[in-house]
């Protein structure tokens, strides 16, 4: 990329108060109804919270070094895997884009002051927080040894841990997805800038549309199913435990209807940031945008019909597996609908590799394998033999980190100008792109050949055949690790010493680049309007000028 630098209008012209220097006191942050700061306070909390979960999951590997438990003993190690999970998968992957890029965001891209509900948004976070503290101080007191799913009898008889403490904690957790959602929707709606049509909405709103809906609509169900949980483990009443007449494989029904579309509530705003760094940094309109667009609400809709693919071997129908079978492979179509369109997009493109395109292009891999893999574990007869296995497991990954960890930081990387005014190392950037991506698949690549092997997942010590790849896997962890602590560095170092990005560092349309970075309060400083539709890029393959933009169809400021 070009230093644009020289040429940006932006630099020249006197910045207002942004809204990071709107007040300094303590009170001003946590009574703020800004969504730019409640954005950066999401952002501090779940970067705690993945920090947590990756010191459980490097207990893990060192663990898994040897086959014999050295280090943790299998009640220990079903604590950590247990917890490795519940932290991951409800406290970070499922809020991290919609909290974060999404809400700082959204109302920049359709020309909006703030979200439409904007005491809702901070009532969100103080949810998360709530149920956040009450969880770590259920895993800090003695922990969860059930597995992240809460499979019952485990949940319910078996297990003496502070089960019902962390139930609650995402219970209350789950109330701030539906705010967050609900609040996306009405904003959606309600307070596009005139000309903000529909198809003229950039891909990564379309995501979180796509992905509210699922908040809305799946959220409830897990908060009954914890609800009744509680029920039958206080009172004893027979819903789940067949001990005390109950039925363990309702639980999984009722659990998986919401955990599966709640997969979709991770990787579908991950596919949107994906949308616009492809995109973007292939000078390029995007390749297929209404295809795009309608394939995110398809795999949206289509989220709710497949989660009996998980209970394969639970004993449901012969007849329901093939059901659920057949739906597993229409809702990949959807999913490749986005991966060729994106490589479409690319193909004679002006393409300019800085960091977060770097990210996008990994997720384009590592994304496809995951994917792929999903499709063996749809298969019938094929899953009786890969189910509780390291396959699982590498095939989750690749889509959950592979697909929106990468996106995460492929988002962070390319927003972070606007987000903070500063621009960050490029060659640290892309050290540390290259180094997440390499161990990555250093790390959950064996774990396919462990789990086809035969290898349970789930087990402190295993049989002494599978150690090789498991010592690959661990080392694979500690890149990864290395790979992933980077960007805290040289991010936070760029804010205080990070050269100034100005307005649009990247020389890119929508309306997210025609305010000041960082934003001010109310983010325009009159109302913008609409004029083109999103993705148009000039002859120059830059946007070096303001004539340029102007003529090439950008949305402007009028």
């Amino acid at each position: 990329m070009q230093n644009a630098d020289a040429f940006n209008p932006s630099l020249m012209r006197e910045p207002k108060d942004s809204y990071l220097t709107n007040g300094y006191s303590i009170k001003s942050w946590l009574l703020t109804k800004d969504h730019k700061r409640i954005a950066l306070m999401y952002l501090i909390s779940i970067s705690v919270f993945f920090l947590m979960g990756g010191l459980y999951a490097a207990a893990i590997r060192l663990e898994l070094l040897t086959p014999n438990t050295d280090l943790l003993q299998s009640a220990t190690y079903n604590k950590a895997f247990t917890q490795h999970g519940i932290l991951m998968i409800f406290f970070f992957l499922i809020p991290s884009i919609p909290a974060t890029l999404g809400n700082f965001l959204l109302p920049l891209m359709i020309g909006a002051k703030d979200l439409a509900l904007p005491r809702i948004n901070l009532l969100s976070l103080y949810l998360y927080w709530i149920g956040g503290i009450l969880t770590l101080y259920a895993l800090m007191q003695g922990g969860v040894d059930t597995g992240w799913t809460f499979y019952t009898p485990y949940s319910t008889t078996f297990s003496n841990s502070y089960v019902m403490a962390v139930g609650l904690g995402i219970f209350i957790n789950g109330f701030s997805s539906i705010l967050t959602g609900l609040n996306f929707i009405v904003t959606i709606h309600t307070m596009r800038a005139p000309g903000m049509t529909w198809f003229r909405l950039p891909l990564f709103v379309w995501a979180h549309y796509a992905t509210s809906l699922v908040m809305i609509l799946g959220t409830p169900v897990v908060a009954i199913t914890v609800l009744l949980l509680a029920i039958e483990r206080v009172v004893r009443v027979g819903i789940f435990d067949p001990a005390i007449g109950g039925d363990p494989i309702l639980f999984q029904h009722l659990f998986w209807f919401y955990s599966h579309p709640a997969v979709y509530i991770m990787i579908l705003p991950g596919m949107g940031v994906i949308s616009e760094v492809i995109s973007n940094f292939s000078r390029k309109k995007i390749f297929g945008y209404e295809f795009i667009a309608f394939s995110s609400i398809a795999i949206a809709v289509f989220g709710f019909l497949v989660w009996g693919h998980h209970m394969f071997v639970s004993g449901q129908s012969i007849y329901a597996g093939l059901v659920f079978s057949f739906l597993t492979m229409v809702v990949a179509v959807p999913s490749a609908i986005k991966v060729f369109n994106w490589t479409a997009t690319m193909y004679k493109g002006s393409i300019s590799y800085d960091t977060p395109m770097l990210y996008a292009i990994g997720f384009l891999g590592l994304f496809l394998v995951g994917g792929l893999t999903g499709l063996f574990l749809g298969s019938v007869g094929l899953t009786v033999h890969l189910t509780d296995t390291y396959f699982v497991v590498a095939h989750f990954h690749y889509v959950m980190v592979g697909g929106q960890v990468i996106a995460y930081l492929a988002g962070i990387h390319y927003w972070w100008p606007k987000m903070t005014g500063k621009m960050y190392s490029e060659f640290w950037g892309k050290v540390s792109a290259m180094l997440v991506f390499i161990g990555f698949n250093l790390t959950f690549f064996p774990q396919f050949i462990l789990g086809y092997q035969g290898m349970p997942r789930r087990y402190a010590s295993y049989p002494a055949e599978f150690q090789v790849l498991n010592i690959f896997s661990t080392a694979g962890a500690s890149v990864l690790g290395v790979g992933l602590l980077m960007p805290v560095v040289y991010l936070t170092h760029s804010i205080f010493a990070g050269k100034p990005a100005g307005d649009n560092p990247w020389m890119l349309p929508g309306l997210e680049w025609r305010c000041q970075s960082p934003p001010t309060t109310y983010n325009f400083e009159e109302q913008p309007v609409v004029t083109w539709e999103a993705y148009e890029f000039g002859e120059e393959n830059g946007l070096d000028t303001e004539e340029a933009r102007r003529s090439a169809g950008s949305p402007v400021t009028v």
